[in-house]
């Protein structure tokens, strides 16, 4: 085949690859977008593997991954204090602080929001916009632990009500014969008759 002919081979191949492979990438086409939505990760699965590249300090695939997956769930909360966190491992405080008020406006109670926050600011120099968001996640924890005497559940209480003694065990009125709690008299004498 000489030189000159080659190129237009390639290109008409080429063309007929894609009238073949059209219909199956048409958006369409049911069987094919199926078999995709099965093997694409979860958005768990995607937040694990973020969360794996952060625990090797791969700071920046982590980034990669979850910004990736937020731009598929933007509400996916701990996506999102795990972006902050992972610039602040980065030393990007700025960009820390502006993803941790994200992640706050996600969850304005969370205590951990607050401490990521409080930690931020720390860092960046901030100290008392730090000691503001330190105060915020004791409060908010704090805010969790009150609760309406009706709203726990009776045997959850750690303090009750006075109670009524418990009932005494009533025993037995004769023991079974037992001879192997018998002893020996001291003396060496035959054992005393029960």
């Amino acid at each position: 085949m000489n030189s000159a002919r080659r190129p237009a081979v390639a290109v008409a191949l080429y063309v007929h690859a894609l009238r073949i492979t059209s219909p199956l990438r048409a958006p369409d086409n049911h069987a094919i977008s199926s078999i995709v939505k099965s093997n694409m990760p979860t958005a768990q699965e995607q937040y694990d593997d973020a969360m794996f590249e952060f625990s090797q300090g791969h700071y920046d695939a982590c980034i990669a991954k979850i910004r990736s997956l937020l731009a598929e769930d933007p509400d996916h909360f701990d996506a999102q204090l795990a972006l902050g966190m992972a610039y602040y491992r980065k030393e990007d405080y700025a960009t820390a602080i502006a993803e941790g008020h994200k992640a706050e406006k996600l969850r304005p109670q969370d205590p951990l929001v607050h401490t990521n926050l409080s930690l931020f600011y720390m860092k960046a120099g901030d100290k008392a916009t730090a000691e503001h968001h330190g105060l915020q996640a004791r409060i908010v924890s704090w805010k969790d632990n009150l609760a309406r005497p009706g709203d726990k559940a009776a045997g959850d209480s750690d303090l009750k009500m006075a109670q009524a003694p418990p009932q005494p065990v009533k025993l037995p009125p004769k023991f079974p014969d037992m001879p192997w709690k018998k002893k020996p008299p001291v003396g060496g004498g035959p054992a005393p008759a029960s």
